[in-house]
Parts: C-alpha cells; structure tokens; sequence
C-alpha cells in the first residue's frame, strides 16, 4: 500500500510516499480503508521535531491525523464492528495512508449519507472541542473568547459555543479572511491577534470587563495575556501550541489570582476516560442536526501531502485541510 512518510525532522519536503505491506490490526484494533484523512497540526509539529508535548518519534515515521473509511479487517476479540462498516477514528501514527490500524474504543459510525472529508472530524477535532468547553464549565451566557478559531478544531468550537447557549463569542484569527469566516460561523466579535494590542482590543469589546472563558490552541505570550483578559472566577482552558514553542506557557501566579487555568490534553484524558460515547454521541447530534456544520478547506491527492503541510504552516485553510488516498 501507499504510505506518506518522513525519514528525517524538517520541512514539509521531507515528506514522501512509500510503498508498505498493509498493517495487521492486533487485539482491539480494526483496519481502515481510508475514504479521507484529516489533517491534524501536531503532526506538523511532529514532522518538524517540535511537537510540545517532546515524545519521541521512531523514524520513518507517519504522520497522525482522522480517518473516515471502511473497515477493512478485524483484530483477535473484535466485537460490535463488522468488515465493511463505515468509521471515523483519529489515528495517532500512520494516517496518511491507503490503510492505516485504529482502536475500537475510538470508533465512529459514519452514516452512508455523510461526505467523507467532512466525517473525519467526526472524530478528534470535534471531540476535542466539546471536551474543551465541558473542561471549562460554559454555562448559559457567559462569554469566551476562542483562539485560532478559523481552524480545524476552532471553526467547530465557535459554533458549539452557540449551540450550547455561550453569550458574546470573540473570535480570533490572524488574516482578515479567517476573520470574516469565524463571523459567518456565529462569533459576535472577530479580532486579528497577531497585531499589537489585540488584547486590548478584547478589553474594550467587553467594556473593560474581560471575558468568562478563553479557549486556547495558540500558547507563548497568547495565554500570558489571555489569562489578564479573564474576568474574576474566569477560566482558562490551554489544549495546543499552534505556536510552535516545545515549552508550556509559563503564567505568574499573581495573573491567576482569583482566575483558573487547565491544560486540556487528549493524550492524558485517554489514560483516564475508557468510554468516550457520550462525547461521540453529543458530537454526531450537533453535526447530524446541523447544529454544527464542519467545513472542508481543500481536499487533496495523498501524493500532495506536502501540500497539505505547507497549507497548514502558511495558515491558509479556513476549516480543515482533507486527503484522499
């Protein structure tokens, strides 16, 4: 099968297609035959050699990303999934492939009807929104400001914000276009965070007032002056570092006093959550109902991975970046 992978750490260009036996799933794991991959950032970061998390990644290497396909083989003690049965699944090494292997716990169901590059974020970047503003406890009105919200997993958040009841919802994104996308979205204020005095901006959007939440996938000084803009009792959830910085924002304490922040990551509440249904479950109604509608920026030819990272690295996409093996 065809494979896209990276022998050394660099630039997109190290990217290229091998061809691999196809993998076989072991106990609790499915083959998919992969309709689309979704795209995900850290697997930019961990191309680059700069993923902030700092695990180690055997070379050659794969990236990660979201499968939406059909399964394609079972493994030992498989049960409750069929061949043939349409899935989406975040695949964390080797996704950008023919096929690649995915757990069952992280299984999917996919319905006929649905388009295959918008279902593959029936998977991590909608889970992780929905987990990222249950971890920050929106209740009915506040407000939040949402970072990098022109992205894969931002787009979704703006609009389940809505769906959920949040009140005023600044968006921020770093081009005019991304702006005007999050707005389309239902964001109520948009803001360009990378010009001087962003945050200033906020403050007088919010009549010095300072928000309820703030979202963060950026970090560096983002979440620095982000925590300023929490409202007494506010809260700060940090889940990525679009930012590129290996190292975890550092926050005074005396920035905290009487605001709240948390660190959102999938890979830990993967150690302590064996049953993600319900997630899945709130996720495919807001998506099925159309409450939440997941946008596709490009799709592109497997053999065009690097393509697809130099789209993510430039900040191009509105939405998500798609490849189709």
């Amino acid at each position: 099968m065809r494979i896209v992978r990276y022998h050394e750490h660099g630039t997109p260009e190290v990217l290229r297609v091998d061809e691999v036996d196809k993998p076989e799933p072991g106990p609790g794991f499915v083959r998919i035959r992969n309709e689309a991959i979704g795209v995900n950032f850290a697997g930019l970061q961990e191309r680059a050699g700069d993923f902030y998390y700092g695990k180690s990644v055997q070379l050659p290497a794969s990236p990660g990303g979201d499968s939406c396909g059909f399964i394609d083989a079972l493994g030992p003690g498989v049960e409750g999934f069929a061949v043939g049965d349409r899935v989406a699944s975040i695949i964390f090494k080797e996704a950008f492939a023919e096929y690649s292997l995915a757990r069952v716990k992280d299984l999917v169901r996919v319905p006929a009807e649905m388009d295959a590059a918008q279902a593959t974020m029936l998977s991590s970047p909608a889970q992780v929104g929905l987990e990222v503003i249950q971890a920050a406890t929106l209740k009915p009105g506040e407000s939040v400001l949402v970072h990098a919200a022109a992205g894969a997993i931002g787009h979704l958040v703006v609009q389940m914000l809505k769906a959920l009841g949040a009140g005023t919802v600044i968006a921020t994104a770093n081009s005019a276009a991304k702006l005007e996308f999050a707005k389309e979205l239902g964001a109520d204020i948009a803001i360009d965070y990378s010009r001087e005095g962003w945050d200033d901006e906020v403050r007088e959007a919010t009549g010095g007032a300072g928000v309820d939440i703030v979202l963060d996938s950026v970090g560096s000084d983002i979440t620095q002056k982000s925590v300023r803009l929490l409202k007494p009792f506010g809260r700060l959830v940090f889940y990525g570092s679009a930012s590129g910085g290996k190292e975890l924002p550092k926050v005074s304490l005396q920035d905290l006093a009487g605001r709240y922040l948390t660190h959102f990551s999938m890979g830990v509440m993967d150690g302590q959550v064996d049953d993600f249904t319900p997630i899945v479950d709130e996720v495919c109604e807001m998506v099925l109902s159309g409450k939440v509608k997941p946008v596709v920026y490009t799709e592109l030819p497997l053999a065009e991975a690097v393509k697809a990272h130099q789209l993510m690295e430039d900040r191009a996409q509105l939405g998500r970046v798609v490849l189709i093996p």
